[in-house]
């Protein structure tokens, strides 16, 4: 027992060198999206998306490779881009710092509760994935009856708490059912995606709540 806790141990340790490594490459991707002419955006979108539908699909059939992850945060950060762009230059950088520093506070504070409790909170899986299809349903229906910014305030905040639960659940599954090395590449993807989805909601919610001043 003690020999299979520290090899899982070691493989967490593995997940979060790789998770920081992607939150690099990201940003070095969103610092490239300064370049990418305006109708490359949406390309870039659709192949991300598809990229992630592809991860889906064969999380349970094989590995992720780490090229895989790699440039899939590369283009996340260079779609990122955009969203931080408009922030910029409506509330200022120091919202967008502020943000930024808060979604690591409370991405930090949780990886630390759900690593340290000693209750399994793996059973929020069947809530949370019911909660982020509604997030996605809300979002294709804002694209044609775009919401008021009470409604996309409300819809931030609750993606602040999918989002936030993500991070327990994801890091509450390592610490209980351990890693392994095959499927290091793929966790350091699940907590990237629950850091920028965290992110973004959090900036959007400072954004919205900056306009209003």
């Amino acid at each position: 027992m003690y020999v299979q806790q520290t090899a899982n141990h070691s493989h967490l340790a593995a997940v979060l060198r790789t998770f920081a490594i992607s939150l690099g490459i990201a940003f070095i991707g969103t610092m490239a999206g300064v370049f990418v002419p305006p109708a490359m955006f949406m390309p870039l979108v659709i192949l991300e998306i598809g990229m992630l539908l592809f991860a889906f699909l064969i999380r349970r059939k094989k590995a992720m490779s780490y090229s895989f992850l790699f440039a899939f945060t590369f283009i996340s950060g260079v779609t990122t881009y955009p969203i931080i762009s408009h922030y910029l230059a409506t509330i200022g950088p120091n919202p967008v710092l502020l943000a930024l520093a808060t979604t690591t506070t409370v991405f930090t504070g949780l990886a630390i509760y759900a690593t340290t409790t000693k209750r399994d909170l793996t059973f929020l899986g069947g809530m949370l994935m019911a909660a982020l299809f509604a997030l996605i349903a809300i979002s294709i229906f804002n694209i044609f009856w775009p919401l008021s910014s009470t409604g996309m305030l409300a819809f931030s905040f609750i993606g602040v708490l999918v989002f936030s639960g993500y991070v327990l659940f994801d890091f509450n599954r390592m610490k209980h059912y351990g890693v392994t090395a095959e499927e290091v590449p793929l966790m350091a993807l699940n907590l990237y995606l629950d850091f920028i989805n965290l992110f973004i909601s959090i900036l959007r919610i400072f954004g919205i709540l900056g306009s209003r001043d």
